[in-house]
């Protein structure tokens, strides 16, 4: 009887317990999304620039002697035709006279054997000598005469000579560093220039594009030959040294006529008004091209997520399902990617909390008004 007794007991408190419940499903996340819409956009692309004066000059003897004065300065700005520098004359002068006494002794001797001839003539014609020894008197006085043009060379020659001590500037410009001090030998088989002659009134900024980022620089504008596609450029920033923007906007106007075969890559050459002669020759820094892109699509960066360099984004799909849709970028815009290929217009992509997303997930998607993609620039 107690057997039961307890028995019934237990039934009874086994009966009042509370019974499990059935786990309930956690409600899907809420994430904002935004439809993809195309448009107009310009991006910009940055290269490393070597700077140079529209004339660089090596100033160079062209004659040898000491170097007795040195008129300007390291850096100093000279006009076209201002001396810079004087080699010893003494030499070329003595020269040059010497020249001098040669042609007149061959003026002398020319006058000799006129005076010959002169003898010789009214002699023939009286048939008192024979006509050999006029002839020959005629022989001497044409080679007096060719000795005369032979001395007035060298006299030229010797008075080029006593100018070239002189050094003039070539062009106006900015004086280099100079190699050669007061004093020094100097020639014209010297390996260094004696300075280097800037003019940098305009500059000259030299930049290279890849093969693939030619091909598509040339794509950006209108023209059948390079030539009419320069006249279609727009114009290009420098960026200096410290990643400040050159004052003044250049315009490309040259393109090598091949590419480099040991780098791949083609040379450009913009030009820059330098009126007040802030960049030098030597100086480095970044030509900045924009490019024009149309009807294109835009993607925050910050809605994308890169594996194995793949870049994806989630788009919403049937269901409120998103799936993991690669993405091909073409260039960057702010904090946005210009988007090539795996989207269309119209398409909702997730714009954050994408880091726990699997392929398949069910999301609560929260509209927003936000333009993702890029908006026609009218």
């Amino acid at each position: 009887m107690k057997s039961i007794y307890f028995a019934l007991i237990a039934l009874s408190l086994y009966s009042c317990s509370p019974k499990p419940q059935a786990a309930v499903a956690p409600p899907p996340p809420a994430l904002p999304v935004a439809a993809i819409v195309s448009g107009n956009e310009t991006t910009y692309q940055e290269y490393p620039a070597s700077i140079e004066g529209s004339v660089n000059v090596e100033v160079r003897p062209q004659v040898s002697g000491a170097l007795d004065k040195v008129f300007v300065d390291e850096g100093a700005f000279v006009n076209a035709g201002q001396p810079i520098f004087k080699i010893n004359d003494q030499p070329y002068r003595a020269a040059l006279n010497n020249a001098l006494a040669n042609q007149h002794a061959m003026e002398a001797a020319l006058a000799n054997t006129q005076l010959e001839i002169d003898k010789l003539t009214p002699l023939v014609a009286n048939k008192v000598v024979s006509d050999y020894q006029l002839k020959t008197a005629k022989a001497a006085y044409d080679v007096a005469k060719a000795n005369i043009e032979q001395a007035k060379a060298n006299v030229s020659t010797a008075q080029i000579n006593l100018g070239y001590t002189l050094i003039k500037a070539p062009v106006s410009g900015y004086i280099g560093r100079l190699i050669k001090k007061q004093g020094s030998l100097v020639a014209p088989t010297d390996a260094d220039a004696l300075t280097l002659l800037s003019d940098v009134h305009d500059v000259h900024v030299y930049f290279s594009l890849g093969e693939k980022d030619f091909v598509s620089f040339k794509e950006q504008y209108p023209g059948e030959t390079l030539k009419d596609k320069l006249k279609q450029l727009p114009e290009v920033a420098l960026l200096l040294a410290d990643d400040s923007q050159y004052g003044s906007s250049g315009k490309i106007d040259m393109i090598d006529g091949q590419f480099d075969k040991n780098t791949g890559a083609i040379t450009l050459r913009a030009s820059f008004p330098n009126a007040q002669g802030l960049l030098r020759s030597g100086n480095t820094g970044k030509i900045r091209l924009s490019l024009q892109h149309k009807n294109t699509l835009m993607v925050p960066e910050s809605a994308t997520i890169e594996m194995q360099d793949k870049v994806f984004v989630f788009a919403l799909a049937d269901s409120n399902k998103v799936r993991k849709q690669p993405i091909t970028i073409i260039g960057k815009s702010g904090t946005n990617y210009l988007v090539k290929d795996g989207l269309k217009a119209g398409d909702e992509v997730v714009l954050s909390g994408i880091d726990h997303l699997q392929e398949g997930t069910v999301i609560s998607p929260i509209k927003t008004s936000d333009k993702v993609a890029a908006i026609a620039k009218n």
